[in-house]
């Protein structure tokens, strides 16, 4: 519905020349979270259309790197230090290009990915958990020894399964709903921060296919 779109943050999203409105979610968790550092390095997990990767490329700076992952093809950013990678996240071949864009681990991995919604609560419940539980696995992956990671999810029934997948890597996990946050969206965001590392990981049993 037309009203939907055309909110408050919508409009100043527009009037600023940002991608996406929920480049105020993301500004608003790097306030609290303290996601970004300067010169620091960033992977955008479904990064269309590129309203992420906007806030990340001017929180890094221009010494910083910004890499974002999608299939859908994105107009380029206006950012030496932002690359668009167009391929599929799970690939092994299209990780390893992102890490090498990155000059090396991320200090922070981001997925604002969500399911294409059907209106039924216990199967876009369980999209968003699968959605969710791929952009971990690569966090996994891609992020460094004490970085953060930032993942959407629709809770359900799996929430708190996937909160202990996320404690598993993560010595701090928190939830939270930005402000920006649609009123008709049941969504939400998970923290992480102070990755573990690899080392002190237990791979989950679960196996996670494509979106």
């Amino acid at each position: 519905m037309a009203f939907v779109r055309k909110d408050h943050f919508h409009k100043k999203a527009k009037q600023a020349g940002l991608r996406s409105r929920a480049a105020y979610k993301l500004e608003e968790l790097n306030k609290r979270f303290h996601l970004f550092k300067q010169n620091g390095k960033v992977l955008d997990l479904g990064a269309a259309p590129g309203g992420w990767m906007q806030v990340a490329a001017k929180a890094v700076g221009r010494h910083g790197r910004v890499v974002g992952i999608d299939r859908l093809e994105m107009d380029p950013l206006p950012f030496s230090q932002a690359t668009i990678l167009l391929g599929d996240l799970l690939d092994p071949i299209v990780q390893e290009q992102a890490l090498k864009e990155m000059n090396g681990p991320a200090d922070c991995v981001l997925s604002d990915m969500a399911p294409n919604i059907t209106g039924i609560r216990l199967t876009d419940c369980a999209r968003s958990h699968e959605l969710a539980m791929i952009a971990l696995n690569v966090a996994r992956r891609c992020l460094r020894t004490g970085g953060a990671f930032v993942v959407k999810i629709f809770p359900g029934d799996d929430l708190e399964d996937f909160r202990k997948e996320m404690k598993h890597s993560f010595r701090k996990v928190r939830t939270t709903r930005p402000e920006a946050t649609r009123k008709t969206s049941s969504e939400i965001y998970i923290i992480g921060t102070q990755f573990r590392g690899t080392e002190e990981h237990t791979p989950s049993k679960e196996t996670t296919s494509g979106h």
